[in-house]
């Protein structure tokens, strides 16, 4: 049973309870109240407000009426109050001069219908002056206006009293008349209209009247052993049309009333009447354990007013007056039953005073509604009936209960979540969904679920950036943010800076949550934050314990993010991160790679050690080297060296010099394949180490060659005969040295291996004399197959033979075609003159196409004149100046001034000679020095020779060669 506490103003949480905690801290609770309190109210209830507290200061309520748009308050003395819903007087009637006992709205709510003790009957306009009173000199008790009052003429009315008259008052055409409906049973005491139906109750049960036949159609039965009507009044109420709701003292019944219609004139329905019997039936009834002071229906459901009797009173004998002691009454009862008498809802009212009231002195009534608006428990909006609980002091207003008052019914009771749920079943209203959240969240944080709090703030919270920052603040203060962050929006909406912020260090001073502050900082835009703080945080842990490999990598992000390249890198170089080779190529950070060698080579070898060759400029051999060996600890140093060696020495022989002692051992160790290579290749080893290693090692042929270098080359002839056991490699070691004395060494270490012996008969022919070792051999000595290789000495010494006399002609050939050659070229000369010859642009284009190279040619020539001639003419001595006089220059180097030398020739070769040679100026192409074939060389000299023109020739080595 709930308990309620009513305010004069509604309460944003509905009602609130008074006794409920106090019963839940009792000891002495069973544990049936308390699974009753579990259950949730049905009706929400308030006093009624506005001017009612001020009337009912100076007077009591006896009874109320409720129409669509306003309400009737009767009082005791005599006035009839008209009310708005929130209890503000509209208007007043003093109709009566004593207690009214009952008012009635019609339908339209344009006439209230008012009967009271003083005898009278009295309807009021609520909007015109119209005022009618009827005296019935007998204290009236019921009235019902007919439904449609204000829309027919007749302007109908029931009403009834203690004289137990039942009056239909209707208007004539002579005035108002009334008719006795029913008499002789007793006083009545209530009376109901509804369409064309009345019912009424006096002391011997109810009846229904049908106003369109002007016939009764049934009658129901008083309880059996309840008290008198006086004592405790009867209730009736219709539900609709066919449904009558009857309370008395304690019996419930529920009567369907069946009326037959058939369509009459102009479409309207013509009710034709039954026998009596059988028209009704009891569709429901029940015994109560309490009073009923009013009834009214509540969809498929009931609401009852009850009335508790006190304890001296029996449970059956209920023929007894009722409790006359004042003061020691219950409160009354706000009752939620189904037809079966199963109890819904059960709420105990604090009205003023009830400890001295009886059960006479509440009513109950209800606005109209339709009862189908009803499904699912809830009421469509709009559609939920008020019932208003009447006492001489109070007026109590109930309505369903809501989706809000539910919502809020479950905040009170700590189920949140499912206040949650009907939130969003309901679609309710933001403000109520925000109001459910922060509740939610705050249970939460007081449980210590910050997890399930904060994986419900996306729900929650929803597109409300004040509210997310101020929850994120709030975990921040609670030390619990880092549970919050997956959760915090990036976008719609957007926070503050500082909240990401404060996220974010939060994260970082808790290395628990590294990953989380790694991750983060990786899927949260860089734009949303400011990257200086967190650093701030962060780098006071570096070098400390806290400092864990995820917030190493969360910094470089956040450097990155930052600008700091270098920094960044320096990290992801300790982290060891496989992509940073291209991080150095993205941003160019070559220079920040000097430190960071070690782990360059640990993260992938192979790349590091090209970008350090490519870079060895700006990373030394000796720096490279160093941080390599000072790693010895943490990586295989060794391996590392000769990779980064190899490749240096590959790069460039000499630029790892100062570790080719090194290079050897770690050559032996891990490619000696390579070793022999090296060491032919460098002269900057130690050669006496180099062959500590190869002997250690078992490297013969590293062993040999440096041997061999060191000039120990009968050692290293032992070595290769006897540990190589390759004569081959013997003779060629040998024939590489050009020591006779090597060769009689190793012809003496062959005889004692004949096999040896044969292989050097068939390698010495070009390199000494068969018959040299034949002559050394020993008496008896056997050679396998001696006489295939004697054959094969005699076949390759004549091939040899016969291929020296061959190379021999060929060369002697060469040597007369070159130095014929030579001759030709040497007697050919370039004119040099700054005339330009006509002939010269009718050069083919073969001559043309080696214009290039003569002038090489002509430019060589011209150095070597200088050399020999010092730049002057070999006859005048004169200095050359090519630009005044012309010049021919010779092949043989010797150059003359042009004038000099035709008058030389003229002098030397007469004057047939002079006279030829004067008959015109010498042109470029008759002293150029063509590329042409040789043959055309000889044609054109003897074409020269049969024509009798004479010949430009050098001076000097004419007469020289005279």
């Amino acid at each position: 049973m709930n308990s309620i506490v009513m305010s004069r103003m509604p309460s944003e949480n509905g009602i609130d309870g008074d006794d409920e905690r106090e019963e839940e801290d009792s000891e002495e609770d069973s544990g049936e109240e308390e699974e009753e309190e579990e259950h949730e109210p049905r009706l929400k209830y308030q006093r009624m407000g506005g001017s009612v507290p001020s009337l009912l200061s100076t007077d009591a309520a006896t009874c109320i009426a409720v129409a669509e748009r306003m309400i009737a308050l009767g009082t005791h003395a005599g006035a009839v109050h008209i009310l708005d819903f929130l209890g503000n007087q509209i208007k007043e009637f003093a109709a009566h001069t004593a207690a009214v006992n009952d008012l009635c709205f019609d339908t339209e709510g344009e006439y209230v219908g008012s009967c009271s003790d003083d005898g009278s009957v009295v309807i009021n306009s609520l909007f015109t002056d119209e005022r009618m009173k009827f005296d019935y000199h007998r204290p009236m008790k019921a009235i019902a206006l007919d439904p449609d009052y204000a829309r027919k003429s007749s302007r109908r009315f029931v009403t009834g009293g203690l004289a137990g008259h039942l009056y239909l008052n209707v208007k004539k055409w002579l005035g108002y008349r009334d008719q006795v409906l029913h008499s002789g049973e007793g006083p009545i005491h209530a009376v109901k209209w509804r369409s064309s139906l009345v019912a009424w109750a006096n002391d011997t049960g109810v009846k229904v009247y049908d106003a369109a036949n002007d016939q009764r159609i049934t009658f129901i039965e008083r309880p059996r052993g309840i008290p008198r009507p006086e004592l405790l009044l009867p209730h009736i109420v219709w539900q609709d049309d066919t449904l009558l709701v009857i309370g008395w003292g304690t019996s419930v019944k529920i009567a369907l009333i069946r009326t037959t219609q058939s369509k009459g004139v102009n479409g309207t329905y013509k009710h034709i009447p039954m026998s009596s019997l059988n028209q009704v039936d009891i569709v429901a009834s029940f015994q109560t354990s309490y009073f009923i002071s009013g009834i009214a229906p509540f969809g498929d459901s009931l609401v009852i007013l009850a009335y508790i009797p006190g304890e001296e009173d029996g449970e059956k004998d209920f023929s007894s007056t009722i409790p006359s002691r004042q003061g020691n009454a219950q409160r009354p009862e706000v009752r939620v039953v189904t037809w079966n008498n199963d109890e819904l809802a059960t709420d105990a009212l604090p009205v003023h005073g009830f400890e001295h009231y009886k059960a006479k002195d509440y009513s109950l009534a209800h606005a109209p509604f339709s009862g189908s608006s009803y499904a699912g428990g809830q009421w469509a909006a709009g559609d939920e009936p008020l019932y208003y609980i009447v006492s001489p002091k109070d007026v109590v207003i109930a309505k369903p209960r809501d989706a809000e008052d539910h919502i809020n019914w479950l905040l009170q009771h700590g189920w949140h979540e499912k206040a949650l749920e009907a939130v969003e079943a309901n679609q309710g209203q933001s403000e109520l969904l925000d109001e459910v959240g922060s509740r939610y969240l705050d249970h939460l944080i007081v449980e210590r679920k910050y997890a399930e709090a904060a994986s419900l703030c996306p729900k929650l919270l929803r597109g409300s950036a004040s509210a997310w920052e101020r929850w994120v603040f709030h975990f921040a203060h609670l030390r619990q943010l880092p549970v919050l962050v997956p959760y915090i929006p990036t976008e719609n909406p957007r926070l503050r800076d500082t909240a990401y912020e404060v996220a974010l260090v939060a994260l970082a001073t808790n290395p628990s949550f590294h990953k989380d502050l790694l991750s983060t900082v990786k899927s949260w835009p860089p734009r949303i934050y400011s990257t200086m703080p967190v650093i701030s945080a962060i780098e006071p842990q570096i070098n400390t314990s806290s400092m864990t490999d995820p917030l190493k990598e969360a910094l470089a992000e956040l450097f990155v993010i930052d600008g700091q390249h270098d920094k960044a890198f320096a990290l992801y170089a300790d982290l060891m991160k496989p992509d940073l080779f291209d991080f150095i190529e993205k941003h160019n950070l070559h220079d920040a790679v000097r430190e960071k060698v070690v782990q360059l080579m640990m993260i992938d070898c192979k790349r590091a050690v090209l970008l350090l060759i490519q870079q060895r400029d700006l990373i030394s051999p000796s720096e490279v080297v160093s941080q390599l060996i000072a790693a010895k600890d943490k990586c295989d140093y060794r391996y590392f060296l000769h990779l980064y060696l190899h490749s240096l020495f590959e790069a460039n022989l000499h630029a790892g010099k100062d570790y080719h002692d090194m290079q050897v051992e770690l050559y032996a160790d891990y490619d000696p394949k390579m070793m022999l290579t090296f060491l032919r290749s460098s002269q900057h080893y130690t050669l006496e180490k180099a062959y500590e290693i190869c002997v250690k090692k078992d490297l013969l042929k590293e062993q040999v060659f440096i041997l061999g270098r060191m000039g120990n080359a009968k050692q290293a002839l032992s070595v290769i005969i006897n540990s190589l056991g390759d004569i081959e490699e013997a003779i060629e070691f040998v024939s590489m040295q050009q020591d006779d004395e090597l060769w009689e060494e190793l012809i003496k270490q062959s005889f004692h291996k004949p096999e040896m012996v044969g292989v050097l008969l068939e390698h010495t022919v070009g390199n000494l004399d068969p018959l040299y070792i034949v002559n050394m051999l020993p008496n008896g000595l056997e050679i396998p197959r001696l006489r295939d290789r004697l054959v094969k000495i005699v076949t390759d010494y004549r091939t040899e033979t016969s291929l020296r006399h061959g190379c021999n002609d060929i060369l002697k050939a060469d040597c007369v075609n070159l130095l014929v050659k030579y001759y030709k070229e040497a007697k050919r000369a370039v004119c040099l003159s700054d005339e330009v010859d006509e002939a010269s642009s009718h050069r083919g284009e073969k001559r043309a196409s080696h214009l290039g190279e003569r002038v090489m040619s002509m430019k060589s020539m011209e150095v070597k004149s200088k050399t020999r001639g010092g730049g002057r003419c070999c006859i005048c001595f004169d200095p050359f100046s090519i630009q005044n006089v012309s010049i021919i220059a010779f092949f043989c180097c010797h150059a003359y001034h042009t004038t000099c030398l035709m008058e030389s020739t003229i002098s030397i070769g007469g004057k047939k000679e002079a006279g030829a040679a004067a008959h015109g100026t010498v042109s470029y192409d008759e002293y150029d020095n063509g590329v042409r074939d040789d043959d055309d060389d000889e044609d054109k000299d003897e074409d020269e020779d049969a024509s009798g023109a004479p010949r430009m020739r050098c001076i000097l080595c004419t007469t020289a060669a005279g």
